[in-house]
């Protein structure tokens, strides 16, 4: 059948952002949940296909009736946090997937595409972890033309890995650094979302799992290192231990870093230091053809407009266009 309107569930998040833009410019008509209209509207409301619905995808009633009458619902509803009710690992990951299939059921929806993680499975070492492999696990067993797609951690403007490293090194003089020989294999949001599109189109990739990678392996310390060439702010790093890295992910948790980072909730929890005990790593090809970006080709494009000085020259740039033009 052909797949011509697409529901996506967490859409107006980080990688939904992304994945909503390249659906739409491929011509398909998209159909957003949210759980707050303003803060889809600045980034996809505008998108001449798309069609922003508030929705609690948590209600079982609300979600079928927002996915019936589309051809493919994609779920890419996450929490990397453990929280309360909604904002719960097994809530966000386990319980959704479950309701996403009975809607898709309900509603006469044959394909569904699933975000899950790598490493997710359900004997992982975190919680983060193990729930993901449940949902995975309700995916497979649906009897729905099902794919799902395992990122390590992702990258792009706007991204809560590379800019939280930008902001750290901004405000620490020395950064004390958890898991530093952490290994992942980042992959940018653009390619990912290219993925998931792509994927529609693609009767090969029903019933299958595609690891998504970029083209290098780092360690966290590495990243971080990375970043602060970039940026223009070196930093020493202090490599922490296992002991110690336990202990600061556990005190994180007592003393969340709200007032010192703005919106994040934490920085690091004891859940997000057993994922790290996992690489984050593939040695597969990227499915569907496509090259991957390398984090030094794109990176730099943002994250080297964070320094007060590229700010400045990139105001006065604008400013000088803005004279130009009034000529």
């Amino acid at each position: 059948m052909e797949i011509t309107t697409v529901a996506v569930l967490g859409g107006s998040g980080f990688v939904g952002r992304h994945v909503c833009h390249a659906l739409a410019a491929e011509g398909f008509r998209v159909r957003v949940a949210t759980r707050d209209r303003e803060r889809a509207k600045e980034q996809l409301i505008l998108l001449p296909t798309a069609e922003v619905a508030v929705v609690d995808v948590h209600e079982p009633a609300e979600l079928a009736a927002f996915v019936r009458g589309t051809d493919a619902v994609v779920n890419l509803v996450g929490v990397l946090h453990d929280g309360r009710g909604a904002r719960g690992f097994r809530s966000a990951h386990v319980e959704l997937a479950r309701k996403a299939v009975v809607a898709c059921h309900a509603g006469g929806v044959g394909r569904l595409l699933h975000m899950s993680a790598l490493g997710a499975e359900r004997a992982a070492p975190s919680a983060y972890l193990r729930t993901k492999g449940e949902a995975e696990a309700i995916v497979r067993e649906s009897g729905l033309a099902w794919t799902v797609f395992r990122p390590s951690v992702i990258f792009g403007r706007g991204d809560g890995f590379l800019n939280l490293f930008a902001r750290l090194l901004r405000l620490a003089p020395v950064l004390p650094l958890a898991c530093p020989g952490a290994r992942f294999q980042p992959v940018f949001v653009e390619d990912v979302a290219a993925a998931f599109v792509k994927s529609l189109a693609e009767l090969g990739s029903v019933g299958k799992s595609h690891d998504l990678c970029g083209p290098r392996v780092y360690t966290l310390r590495e990243l971080v290192e990375y970043v602060g060439v970039v940026t223009g702010r070196r930093r020493p790093i202090v490599g922490l231990g296992d002991s110690l890295s336990y202990l600061q992910a556990f005190s994180m948790e007592l003393f969340p870093l709200r007032q010192v980072l703005g919106a994040l909730d934490m920085l690091m929890t004891r859940d997000n230091y057993y994922s790290m005990q996992v690489d984050s790593v593939c040695a597969c090809d990227f499915p569907f053809g496509i090259a991957p970006a390398a984090l030094e080709a794109v990176a730099p494009s943002w994250l080297a407009n964070r320094t007060p000085r590229a700010r400045y020259q990139q105001f006065r740039a604008q400013r000088g266009n803005s004279v130009i033009g009034d000529r």
